[in-house]
């Protein structure tokens, strides 16, 4: 689903976009997490049903890590990074096509940057900015 966004409708959905990005990321985690136990446990683990049950919550857990990646990104939004915690959402400056940027710990909309540019090219929103729509 393609949605533009402008700077109050993307302020607006941002606590469910925390959420869910909370959500993917702690999904994320317990991914790396499964695999080294199956890691540790070729080494470790006695029987193959152990194993194989092991193996079957990774595949659980890699499907659900997924899914919430599929639901965050159904809101709108562009993952760029889960690791470093950015999102952008598209939106206009004028008639050019711009990301509104946020980072993970921020609590509103309050950069924005070209399309060829990332995290570095970032610019504050001005309560002026009244061409960002």
């Amino acid at each position: 689903m393609f949605t533009s966004f402008t700077i109050q409708t993307a302020n607006e959905i941002l606590p469910t976009v925390i959420k869910k990005f909370e959500f993917a990321l702690a999904k994320k985690n317990e991914v790396a997490k499964t695999e080294q136990e199956l890691q540790v446990g070729l080494s470790t683990i006695n029987n193959f049903e152990e194993y194989v049950t092991l193996k079957q919550k990774l595949n659980t857990t890699i499907l659900q890590f997924y899914q919430a990646i599929e639901d965050l990104e159904n809101t709108g939004v562009v993952i760029k990074s889960l690791d470093e915690g950015l999102l952008d959402f598209p939106s206009k400056h004028f008639d050019e096509e711009v990301w509104l940027c946020w980072k993970f710990g921020e609590t509103e909309i309050k950069f924005w940057h070209e399309k060829d540019s990332g995290f570095t090219g970032r610019k504050p929103i001005s309560v002026s900015n009244e061409s960002l729509v």
